[in-house]
């Protein structure tokens, strides 16, 4: 059973098919996929994203949720983790909101619930996060999160038309 969670604000529910043009909004936005690792052109090309969720569950390494508002039932955005490895007890969590709802604190709150689940049931004792060096609210989001920086990966992916850099960062169970 897919495990889904409620915070004070928001619901974390499991992402089906008929999201998919919700999703496509989200990975299509030009203020989103400057620093997300994907990006759709097409509602049609999402179904790529659509089928990684179902690929994530069905091979145990990951689930991704929508983040609803409990008030108004709207969408916002996604959280998730993923390259969940239970013999190494660690996996890589990352979320993106539809830009009208930042500056809210939907990320922060949203990650800490993700963040409990992991270190609780799933007994992960090291989660990772991989952002852009541009993208400077997400750094901050982990940061309040107490997730440490553990570096920067210099060139580490290819995306669009030329490599770009990332900071790791970290929060282990004992912190």
């Amino acid at each position: 059973m897919f495990p889904e969670f409620q915070t004070e604000r928001f619901l974390l529910l499991q992402i089906m098919p008929d999201d998919q043009p919700f999703i496509f909004e989200g990975l299509s936005h030009p203020q989103v996929i400057p620093h997300y690792g994907v990006q759709y052109k097409t509602l049609e090309e999402t179904s790529a994203q659509m089928q990684y969720y179902s690929q994530l569950l069905r091979d145990g390494t990951g689930a991704w949720w929508k983040i609803v508002d409990r008030q108004t039932t709207q969408n916002l955005g996604a959280i998730g983790y993923n390259n969940y490895s239970a013999s190494h007890r660690k996996c890589e969590v990352g979320y993106w909101l539809l830009p009208q709802h930042w500056g809210r604190g939907i990320a922060a709150e949203t990650l800490q619930t993700v963040m409990s689940y992991l270190f609780r049931e799933k007994q992960v004792h090291r989660i990772e996060a991989l952002i852009e060096l541009e993208n400077v609210k997400s750094s901050g989001v982990a940061e309040r999160a107490g997730f440490m920086l553990d570096g920067l990966l210099r060139d580490y992916e290819w995306k669009v038309d030329r490599f770009i850099s990332l900071r790791l960062y970290s929060r282990l169970a004992t912190d």
